[in-house]
């Protein structure tokens, strides 16, 4: 596969600008420390962007989607049509992450990497990987040749965002039945149980998450043999959504842009990014805990600290967007407070 760039080296954060920022907080008109993760987020995005002045002013949001074949086996509480239906949602901007969007005037676009059958709606990328992902309880997700335009998909998403101007990267996913699929790659990732990760979903019960975790662990085992990389693993149980997000956020760390990623499905790309390569940790901000399930436990394992916790579970983006401000705010806050010495206050 001609995929080498997935393995591009990725740019440090400025440690001179680093410092200087933490200078900068502990001469600000506060206790050092006071304003907590503010600080620290501050401080991050100054080394990310190479700037004593970081700024978050240009928001840009690509949700991602695609159907599973996975859903065939009843993992989903809604039926595989309402996929396209959201899709169509999302042109017409009645959906959750649109409101939020507008709300932070960010830039967005819905790319349709997989869908069963394109829409004829100008409004959507059409950037598509095939007619949705086989049914990996049967056979590999994709092919190779699907799983190499899947990444790609999520690069260029990426290049379209920095020719924008874009200061933050968000990337949402839409997929009827696409945290069976998240929760399978997660769990050969991790070699953890399915049953520990398997959640509700759009909203199953405890009997049809049992059955989902069966349905998850029966696969883990009959592909076992293939279970070898990231790469393998994502292109056997993953989803053309999940895939173009890993390839997002790894050209978004490439490029020197910094992501914010949402919930469980989002998260599971970015495990698989970190998996990949872990300098891309860097450039990734962790915007809620879900209450998904197996949220809490991937935060874990990766040893990253979410902004929000809200109890959402809706994905499309939206808690990533939720926290947006939380950056913003902390920004201004970093550049605009007076310093002591500006505020003519004693310190000694």
């Amino acid at each position: 596969m001609e995929m080498d760039w997935l393995f591009v080296a990725i740019a440090e954060p400025d440690n001179s600008i680093l410092q200087k920022a933490r200078d900068r907080q502990l001469r600000l008109t506060k206790p050092p420390g006071s304003l907590g993760r503010l600080e620290e987020a501050a401080v991050r995005l100054a080394a990310l962007q190479g700037s004593s002045t970081p700024s978050i002013d240009r928001i840009w949001v690509s949700v991602f989607a695609a159907d599973h074949g996975i859903a065939a086996e009843g993992v989903s509480a809604f039926p595989q049509v309402v996929t396209a239906e959201m899709v169509r949602n999302f042109a017409r901007g009645g959906a959750a992450v649109n409101v939020l969007a507008r709300y932070s005037a960010a830039e967005f676009e819905v790319v349709d990497v997989g869908l069963l059958e394109p829409l004829a709606l100008e409004s959507v990328v059409c950037d598509r990987a095939g007619q949705g992902t086989a049914n990996f309880s049967q056979q590999p997700a994709m092919v190779e040749a699907q799983l190499e335009l899947a990444l790609n998909a999520g690069k260029k998403a990426v290049a379209r965002a920095l020719a924008g101007g874009a200061d933050l990267f968000v990337g949402g996913e839409m997929g009827i039945a696409n945290t069976a699929s998240a929760t399978a790659v997660a769990s050969a990732l991790l070699n953890i149980d399915a049953a520990e990760l398997t959640g509700a979903g759009t909203g199953l019960d405890a009997v049809q998450i049992e059955h989902k975790s069966r349905v998850i662990r029966m696969a883990l085992e009959k592909h076992r043999n293939r279970l070898v990389s990231p790469l393998n693993i994502l292109q056997t149980l993953g989803g053309f959504e999940i895939a173009a997000l890993v390839g997002a956020y790894l050209s978004a760390a490439q490029r020197r842009l910094p992501v914010m990623v949402d919930g469980f499905i989002a998260s599971v790309a970015a495990l698989c990014v970190i998996h990949l390569n872990p300098a891309a940790k860097e450039w990734l901000f962790f915007a809620h805990c879900s209450h998904e399930k197996g949220h809490r436990r991937l935060l874990r394992e990766m040893d990253v600290r979410p902004l929000l916790d809200l109890d959402m579970r809706l994905g499309e983006g939206s808690g990533a967007l939720a926290a947006v401000p939380l950056l913003q705010m902390a920004c201004r806050l970093h550049n605009e407070m007076a310093t002591f010495a500006e505020a003519e206050i004693t310190t000694n």
